[in-house]
């Protein structure tokens, strides 16, 4: 009977064992879980206050270039088509260049993300 007793005690010590790590992997995914939300929530509030800033200077730096280029051209329309042609173009080479920038996310958001 000694050997069935000790295999039994045995069986219960792994049971137990399993238990425990199976709680301790559970307890360690929801903070790991929390922790990845709340860096992910954060990183977007960042994003849309400091894209709103700098929307909003984008768009004050693009109306006072085109009274100051208004002014020095003389003529307001060609100002405003010229600010808009350079907008233009800085969309453009945003877009010729996006993979990069692609890149760019990716990598830093895996090493939040992997961290």
């Amino acid at each position: 009977m000694g050997i069935i007793e000790s295999l039994n005690q045995t069986s219960d010590k792994a049971i137990d064992a399993g238990e425990e790590y199976y709680k301790k992997t559970q307890e360690y995914y929801k903070l790991k879980v929390f922790q990845q939300l709340a860096t992910t929530t954060t990183m977007f509030c960042k994003i849309v206050l400091i894209g709103s800033f700098l929307f909003l200077g984008l768009i004050l730096a693009a109306v006072a270039g085109t009274l100051a280029l208004g002014t020095l051209i003389g003529n307001m329309v060609y100002a405003c088509l010229i600010i808009a042609l350079l907008l233009f173009l800085i969309a453009a080479l945003t877009y010729k260049f996006r993979s990069s920038v692609d890149s760019f996310v990716v990598q830093n958001i895996s090493k939040q993300f992997f961290d």
